[in-house]
């Protein structure tokens, strides 16, 4: 769907106070499988397997590199048995269940409109805002991130030293190329079902992370040589002493004001919500079984890929484990193919992620600005130039991006997947304040204002105590990403 407000899903059942309505009963005011183009022809709606595909994209991020970190800050205890990834990826799961459900209910069809349902226009501002911003925010950081890194992957593909003033040593020139070629041709697409096939391309290049990952584990030697090297914000000392035993042994149970990093961090790397009402829509016979179904998958097999690279991305390095897992690799051969080939994979992905979660942001703003009128191509064009040029802008001029969207972003993104689902369901469901359904969301509710305060708090910390050992704020940033 996109920006495309015109393409409605709309209920064959009103907002009741007692009826239970059928989840598996279609969405579509007709029993075809048909949507209609912008131009007004119709083409079928999307699968379910590129509905997952799609998904899975949305949630998967560079976050997926600090999650090694995450487990050597938890202790392998709670990370191994994946109580804390279960967690989060519960929560996610059940916020994405009421988003779904307050849709089946109520007969809309976008975050927009249930914060319309639920607090007026005030409520609808609140929602598009929250989520332009967090898609502002991801968006220019993956941006930003091409920038600084493509130029490293080119130059560790090269048997040479290549000249400084050369073009494709330049991040911004690349950036400007990559954005030409692939962004702006993806993000004019109407509809975010058309995104599925490159979201097969982003999926696999993160399965292929986790391989290359798994099979490090068995050739990286512990422990690693002496070292005194930054990483990206962190900086790594590593030392050949007494103590090789203890630095290649996992640590069982870790507590430490770092340990609360983890718990944010988690959290963040589930967020897809922007994402899912879009994609619900462009189903075939969309339902709120088979989205939950869609969604379900999705969670799940991001779980298996976090899990996975987490845990030998962990026991790889131990206690030496960086934030940034890729250049932890780099220290052992400055030209391993493989490892440069993960990291162009990465960043591929990431590359491709700026598309897609510009459907939801280019939507967003159409609901400020052109709510109710039909679908326009000038409309349509004239947000996806001014959207794609902000975030370029700010990737470009803007260094401390990361840390700027952090904040913003430890607010909007807990709203987005844990506050408003939460809010939204205990004001606009009719159901009686004290049945499970409303307990449940309240639960979810204070869980979100926990993880929001804990996060702004945590940045803060990180600002006032910055030292060249640990920087573990932009650790958060990227989790936030």
């Amino acid at each position: 769907m996109g920006s495309r407000s015109g393409a409605k899903c709309t209920s064959r059942t009103a907002l009741t106070s007692g009826d239970e309505v059928e989840e598996e009963r279609p969405l579509l005011t007709t029993a075809s499988d048909e949507h209609r183009n912008a131009d007004g022809r119709r083409c079928r709606g999307s699968s379910s397997g590129l509905a997952v595909f799609n998904l899975t994209h949305a949630i998967m991020g560079s976050g997926i590199l600090g999650l090694a970190y995450a487990m050597a800050q938890t202790g392998i205890v709670l990370f191994r048995c994946a109580l804390l990834l279960v967690l989060v990826a519960s929560l996610a799961a059940y916020s994405i269940h009421l988003l779904l459900k307050l849709c089946q209910q109520s007969g809309v069809n976008s975050y927009e409109d249930l914060g319309t349902l639920a607090l007026g226009r005030k409520g609808k501002i609140m929602a598009a805002g929250a989520i332009i911003l967090q898609n502002i925010g991801a968006m220019s950081s993956y941006l930003f991130i091409i920038k600084s890194e493509m130029p490293k992957v080119i130059r560790g593909f090269l048997n040479y030293e290549p000249a400084a003033n050369a073009w494709y040593m330049h991040g911004t020139y690349l950036l400007l190329l990559l954005a030409l070629l692939v962004v702006l041709p993806l993000a004019f697409l109407p509809k975010i079902g058309f995104l599925g096939y490159v979201s097969c391309f982003s999926v696999f290049f993160m399965l292929f992370f986790t391989v290359v990952v798994i099979i490090k584990k068995f050739s990286v030697p512990c422990p690693l040589p002496p070292t005194n090297v930054t990483l990206g914000y962190y900086t790594l000392y590593n030392s050949n002493s007494s103590n090789s035993s203890d630095a290649c042994s996992p640590k069982l149970f870790t507590l430490s004001l770092q340990s609360a990093y983890a718990i944010p961090t988690m959290a963040f790397s589930f967020l897809c919500h922007t994402s899912v009402l879009p994609i619900y829509c462009e189903l075939q016979r969309p339902s709120t079984g088979k989205m939950q179904k869609v969604a379900n998958t999705s969670i799940s097999l991001a779980f298996i890929i976090y899990y996975l690279s987490a845990i030998f991305g962990y026991l790889t390095f131990y206690s030496s484990v960086s934030p940034e897992l890729l250049e932890m690799y780099g220290l052992l051969t400055r030209h391993d193919s493989l490892v440069m080939s993960v990291r162009l994979c990465i960043l591929m992905s990431v590359l491709l992620t700026v598309p897609l979660i510009h459907f939801p942001a280019r939507k967003a703003v159409l609901k400020l600005v052109a709510d109710g009128r039909p679908f326009s191509w000038l409309h349509h064009t004239l947000a996806t130039l001014a959207l794609i040029t902000l975030v370029l802008i700010l990737a470009i001029f803007v260094p401390n991006i990361k840390e700027v969207f952090g904040f913003v972003g430890a607010t909007t993104s807990t709203c987005l997947l844990f506050i408003f689902p939460a809010l939204f369901y205990i004001i606009v469901s009719r159901e009686p304040l004290f049945s499970p359904p409303k307990m449940g969301a309240l639960s979810l509710l204070v869980f979100g204002v926990a993880v929001c305060l804990m996060s702004i708090t945590l940045i803060i910390l990180g600002w006032a105590r910055q030292h060249p050992h640990t920087n573990t704020h932009s650790w958060l940033h990227r989790g936030l990403v």
